[in-house]
């Protein structure tokens, strides 16, 4: 089968140059084009390059970067990865949607919207079907999001446990890396040896996010979960990888060693599907006293593809009712680029595109 034709916006962004990690070599896409704004425009990837922990290819170093033209992307693409900034990606990706293309986007612009999934494959597939409710569906278009980058590295670990003992209450304090920011970021006069206890927007986002991840789509709209979700948000002085602290409570309250392997044992259908960004494992549960660390385990998942999509466990715990549990995962990969890829493979073998 010939590979669809995909165009990357933002590209000269964290995001983006992830969304070409991701892409390149892969065997379903070909990227047509990689699309940032005007100023932009003719520069080699090379020369603009923010993402350093990835050997590109030489041929795709030399590529160059356009400008926005969405008439061509329409025209010569079958699907979009956005990732530009929420403020321009609200209105771009609606145009697009409504030229006929396939929007998989790690902007929040759209995630609250009807008919719109926050998807996660090992955690909602099912909820890719909102997508033939959509008023674009007919002329091919639609738009799937992404979570949120703090929400996605819990969201997996939530969902089994909602699963297996009922969730009632999940209390979260995150520890988010710089890259979260986008580039240049946080200052580094404000990241050295600091922690901000403020990121605008983002515990808001996570206590409805997962709510409607962890919900049902049915009669053509969202049933949001019914569990309660608090969380505190910090930048803290670390490039990638979110650290996040939870403190749980549930319907039943199995043993340690239960909870642990029901974790463990967690598959979803993009492992049963093998989908090639889909780690083999998607959560990993260590048993070491001082682990997860990002400098250790940011990467976990596999190798190339599977490299930094899946989530670290560790620190398990129960103090009276309340279990508590350290996750980390990749902020850029997991919970960006990697997460919209993810999406669109879920489609394409689905054959939604």
């Amino acid at each position: 089968m010939s590979k669809v034709n995909v165009a990357v916006l933002g590209a000269t962004g964290m995001i983006g140059q992830r969304f070409i990690e991701m892409l390149e070599d892969h065997p379903y896409f070909e990227m047509e084009g990689l699309y940032a704004s005007e100023r932009s425009e003719g520069k080699r990837l090379g020369d603009v390059l923010k993402v350093r922990d990835h050997v590109y290819k030489d041929e795709t170093l030399d590529r160059r970067i356009e400008a926005m033209d969405l008439d061509k992307i329409s025209k010569n693409c079958r699907i979009a990865f956005s990732g530009i900034p929420s403020d321009l990606a609200g209105p771009t990706e609606t145009e697009l949607a409504e030229k006929g293309i396939g929007v998989f986007t790690n902007a929040g612009s759209h995630r609250m919207d009807k008919n719109v999934a926050i998807l996660i494959p090992e955690v909602n597939p099912q909820h890719i079907e909102s997508i033939k409710d959509q008023s674009t569906y007919d002329n091919g278009g639609f738009i799937i999001t992404n979570a949120n980058c703090s929400s996605t590295g819990i969201a997996a670990p939530l969902a089994a446990l909602n699963d297996a003992y009922g969730l009632k209450q999940v209390f979260i304090s995150t520890y988010q890396a710089l890259s979260g920011a986008g580039y240049p970021g946080v200052p580094s006069l404000d990241a050295v040896g600091n922690v901000v206890p403020f990121i605008k927007g983002e515990e808001e986002k996570m206590e409805t996010e997962l709510a409607k991840m962890l919900g049902k789509y049915e009669n053509k709209q969202f049933k949001f979960a019914d569990f309660k979700v608090y969380a505190n948000c910090v930048r803290v002085p670390v490039v990638d990888g979110h650290l996040e602290s939870l403190t749980l409570s549930m319907d039943s309250e199995p043993s340690i060693d239960e909870l642990t392997r029901t974790l463990e044992n967690f598959k979803g259908e993009p492992q049963k599907l093998g989908l090639p960004s889909a780690p083999e494992d998607p959560i990993i549960v260590r048993k070491e006293e001082n682990r997860p660390q990002p400098a250790f385990d940011v990467f976990a998942g596999g190798t190339g593809r599977t490299k930094g999509m899946a989530v670290t466990l560790g620190r398990i715990r129960k103090k009276d009712e309340f279990y508590k549990i350290f996750a980390l995962s990749h902020n850029t990969l997991r919970g960006g680029a990697g997460g919209s890829v993810l999406n669109a493979e879920l489609a394409y073998v689905k054959k939604l595109i």
